[in-house]
């Protein structure tokens, strides 16, 4: 288990980039929320090729022109060395100092001939390191209840390892429900000699259709007891985000409690159920309370 921190935990916002100019425009409004509680940065997913890699580069552009911090998630699955190359130039170019790399997945109608140059999230961290040099500061992804794609819990923390040991700066982790989950993965990491800050990914509990299709898809385990309470409350939202509200809570201030470094919360661009986790957990900053309308915006 870490030790009890002593420094204020840092926390940071995932935002995803719309796909049309009003998702655009409404993310910008949410942004402007979630930055006056003082995160850290906000990091922005990435698709491999085409409009979705471009949605990525104008969302970036958005933040920057706010003079927040951004951190690209850079996937390398399906690109080349070149592709790879070019896009940490332009990143680079426009000041960005913080990158989260990742293997992704493969693009839908991609055969595994068509996989590029890196197989897997080690290597291209690999890469950058020897393009880059230390200018930017690597995130990488951990799996606290093991990677749904990995033989054993044994080989995913090998491969944890070799990213680390390629030159990654800190960790984010899947989200999950189960703090043992993330304190037991802590205590083996260490037992490895791997010390990097390792977040907690952080997901609101605001839909619960939608989360159990995500948790199907990475392999998210959701508790049983949470499950069969989200189950009875059937179509009634309002229940199902007080609930879920007081799930997340309790799960942000266990880990805190317990020494983790800072928390990286998931928002799908809502501000409002991050915010209010922020507020209550006591990390908004910024002095004045947030109002009504910017805790229930989105949700």
């Amino acid at each position: 288990m870490p030790a009890p921190r002593t420094h204020p935990a840092s926390f940071s916002f995932e935002l995803f980039p719309p796909k049309t100019p009003e998702g655009m425009t409404k993310l910008a409004a949410s942004i402007d929320l979630m930055q006056a509680v003082g995160p850290e940065y906000f990091s922005v997913t990435y698709g491999a090729g085409g409009s979705t890699r471009d949605s990525t580069f104008e969302t970036l552009d958005l933040l920057l022109a706010k003079g927040v911090e951004a951190a690209p998630h850079l996937a390398c699955i399906g690109s080349t060395r070149a592709e790879v190359k070019a896009i940490l130039g332009r990143y680079q170019g426009q000041g960005i100092r913080r990158l989260a790399a990742l293997r992704g997945d493969l693009p839908s109608g991609m055969g595994l001939g068509a996989a590029g140059d890196f197989r897997n999230a080690n290597e291209l961290v690999a890469f950058i390191r020897q393009e880059t040099g230390d200018h930017f500061r690597i995130e990488v992804a951990a799996y606290p209840e093991v990677h749904p794609q990995a033989a054993n819990a044994d080989q995913d923390l090998a491969n944890f390892q070799r990213k680390v040991e390629a030159g990654a700066n800190g960790a984010i982790t899947q989200y999950f429900y189960n703090p043992e989950a993330y304190f037991g993965f802590i205590d083996r990491c260490a037992a490895l000699g791997i010390h990097i800050p390792i977040l907690p990914g952080i997901m609101p509990i605001t839909n619960f259709s939608q989360l159990a299709r995500f948790s199907d898809a990475c392999g998210a385990e959701i508790p049983r007891w949470v499950r069969k309470r989200l189950e009875a409350l059937g179509d009634d939202i309002e229940a199902i985000r007080a609930f879920g509200h007081e799930v997340v809570l309790g799960l942000c201030s266990r880990l805190l409690e317990g020494g983790a470094p800072g928390l990286h919360f998931y928002s799908m661009n809502q501000a409002g159920p991050v915010l209010r986790l922020c507020q209550e957990l006591g990390l908004a900053q910024g002095g004045s309370p947030l109002n009504q309308e910017s805790l229930s915006l989105n949700q």
